[in-house]
């Protein structure tokens, strides 16, 4: 049985990851931080099922610190290793810049060292993930590809590609199996509430259902190549299965606006979008990326990857989600649940 460690667990990518892996008969590890607030929910059916609960083991620990790391590594002895923690919200970076250099950039490089340490100690191979991000390309003309230099325009952008050179620097230093995938957004109903995809389906459905009357957005021009998160983890395990380390763009070949998401999100409750969007400069970011449209040719020539959910099904997934939420918010709210089901997120 393989063993696979995942920093990020809980979030969108890690809990499907885990899920494609227990699939696959692996023994799972996580990284978790302690918190408050019960923060599992995207991997609760995991837990909630006695066999896979069985594979599935939790540690605490963070990329910020680097003694938990080492710790958590040499008594898991994982095959393979997946980087996926990070403060992944682009606005958000602008405001903690410092926080998000330290997980995301120098987290990064922690892990790695810990990895390196590892490896030395008890020469074994471990084969590593690095979680990059299209927001590296930034103000890069499209489409961009492996090729494409990268134009960084947030913190968050600016420390991905700092993870991105450690990475590649590690794999030729010390010949460590690392690969570097490029993944443009994906989206789903596991999605953060305060990113755009998710921010605007979920409004579909309390403005559908009488719970809310505007959505508030910024820059509606802003193009992106959109997939599914659940294809994409799909591809984050092939790039370990090669027998030689490489760099991969995971995405699907075709952009669309912010304003086409919110066209088609309103569209599938027979709404129509402009009566309920307004502009709110406050949301702008300080320095804009306008067009992300990313060239899968070589992971799909290379590993026969494709995505299997296209754009329009995407959308249907969430708002159908979202819809469901707000039908139950709504039916508690009526019994006098007044807060019930805000920031859940469900399956």
């Amino acid at each position: 049985m393989k063993k696979a460690l995942i920093t990020g667990i809980t979030g969108q990518d890690g809990s499907y990851l885990t899920e494609f892996l227990l699939d696959k008969g692996y023994e799972v590890h996580g990284i978790i931080r302690r918190g408050s607030t019960y923060n599992l929910g995207r991997i609760d059916a995991v837990l909630k099922n006695p066999k896979l609960y069985l594979q599935l083991y939790l540690h605490y620990g963070d990329l910020t610190d680097s003694t938990s790391l080492r710790k958590i590594i040499d008594e898991v002895r994982p095959d393979e290793v997946y980087n996926l923690g990070a403060q992944s919200h682009v606005k958000v970076s602008f405001d903690t810049p410092e926080y998000t250099a330290d997980v995301v950039a120098i987290g990064t490089l922690r892990l790695l060292e810990a990895v390196r340490a590892h490896i030395s100690m008890f020469n074994r191979e471990v084969r590593i993930y690095q979680a990059g991000s299209s927001e590296m390309f930034g103000a890069a003309p499209p489409p961009q590809r492996e090729s494409t230099e990268f134009y960084p325009r947030s913190p968050y952008a600016v420390s991905k590609v700092a993870g991105y050179w450690y990475a590649k620097n590690y794999r030729e230093s010390y010949g460590m199996y690392i690969v570097n995938g490029i993944l443009f957004n994906h989206e789903s109903p596991r999605r953060g509430e305060t990113f755009v995809t998710r921010k605007i389906t979920r409004a579909v459905g309390r403005i559908k259902e009488g719970l809310q009357d505007k959505l508030f957005l910024g820059n509606l021009d802003a193009k992106r190549d959109w997939g599914f998160a659940g294809d994409y983890v799909e591809a984050m395990w092939l790039m370990l299965q090669q027998e030689s380390p490489e760099d991969f763009v995971v995405a699907t070949g075709v952009a669309h606006s912010v304003r086409d998401f919110l066209k088609e999100a309103f569209s599938y409750v027979n709404l129509n979008w402009e009566d309920y969007v307004e502009i709110d400069p406050k949301l702008f970011r300080p320095a804009e990326v306008d067009y992300l449209l990313g060239d899968p040719t070589k992971i799909k020539e290379k590993l026969n990857w494709e995505p299997k959910v296209s754009f329009k099904e995407l959308v249907a997934m969430m708002v159908e989600h979202d819809w469901e939420l707000a039908k139950r918010e709504k039916a508690l709210k009526e019994v006098g649940y007044t807060s019930a089901l805000r920031g859940v997120t469900i399956g």
